[in-house]
């Protein structure tokens, strides 16, 4: 019996001095950094230049795997299935703690699967309808939707998205609804949209611009924290008179599993690639506005007040 506790003890030893080797060590091999959107969307984009700089500054690389589908659900699952061992990752919103609740086939629970290493932008979007729609303000479209219930329509990029979200909550808080009208992703919305057949979108700057600036389209209020740089005139959603606006963001996550020490690695890599003036003007390039390094604690306030704020809306 002692002969096999102290084998039992031996190997315990060794076990966790492998474990300790391993996390010191860390990182000693490619990382995966899933991207659960189509590639060349702006959330590979935002990824891209993150993990371009924690790439180099680690000497390791980092893949960007692409795994669309299923509203995100499939690359999600995927994560959340992984060894949480520091070397997958996760690039996505806030999608991933609504989508649950969405389509309760999910595969995972976001407060318990996973943690948020680094929110690495704040997403900049913006209110648009045709340039035929007689409106100039968002408060205008919104008495006319509410004086002809039903009548106008809503082009949804995809429930859970950031749009969506931001839609919902400026539905709720302002008090009218439109027809909503699904589809896959921004880019068709928009070419509803500058076709008539969309009344209201609200979609990325990025996308949005290169209409507004040709006329096609009307701006009339941006869901951001401040004023967007390239619309000076347009107020944001909260100067518009609905100050409850959502503005988004998009982050990193591990699973929730993964130890400390690598998680701290992660954690600090995330935060020196947000510091980085290249990165920052990267990312602002991008039409969203940066993230600052935040505390691991602040980010894990940050997910559980967006969960309870957001999972209400989306309840059926």
């Amino acid at each position: 019996m002692r002969s096999w506790a102290a084998k039992l003890i031996g190997i315990m030893l060794c076990v966790t001095a492998t474990a300790a080797f391993s996390q010191a060590s860390f990182p000693d091999r490619v990382i995966r950094l899933v991207v659960p959107y189509p590639a060349g969307g702006i959330g590979d984009v935002i990824a891209r230049i993150v993990a371009d700089h924690v790439s180099q500054e680690w000497k390791q690389p980092i893949i960007i795997d692409a795994k669309p589908g299923g509203n995100s659900n499939i690359g999600t699952t995927y994560v959340a299935n992984s060894p949480p061992d520091g070397y997958t990752w996760l690039a996505t919103g806030p999608a991933v703690l609504v989508n649950p609740t969405l389509q309760p086939d999910a595969k995972w629970v976001p407060m318990r699967d996973f943690k948020l290493a680094g929110v690495t932008v704040w997403s900049g979007s913006v209110i648009v309808v045709p340039e035929s729609l007689p409106v100039n303000s968002l408060k205008e479209f919104i008495d006319k939707a509410k004086a002809q219930p039903g009548r106008y329509n809503f082009g949804n990029a995809g429930a859970g998205t950031s749009t969506d979200l931001s839609a919902r909550r400026l539905f709720r808080g302002a008090g009218f609804t439109l027809t909503d009208i699904g589809y896959k992703g921004q880019p068709p919305v928009i070419l509803d949209l500058i076709a008539g057949r969309v009344d209201f979108a609200i979609v990325s700057l990025g996308l949005a611009m290169p209409h507004i600036k040709n006329g096609k389209i009307k701006a009339l209020a941006t869901f951001t924290n401040q004023r967007a740089q390239e619309l000076p005139n347009i107020p944001t959603v909260a100067e518009a008179g609905y100050p409850d606006a959502y503005v988004s963001w998009f982050g990193i996550f591990v699973p929730a599993k993964t130890p400390q020490a690598v998680l701290d690695k992660i954690h600090a890599g995330i935060g020196r690639a947000l510091e980085d003036p290249v990165v920052k003007e990267r990312l602002v390039a991008s039409k969203n506005i940066p993230g600052d390094p935040m505390a691991l604690p602040d980010l894990a306030k940050l997910m559980q007040r967006d969960y309870d704020n957001l999972v209400p809306l989306v309840k059926p």
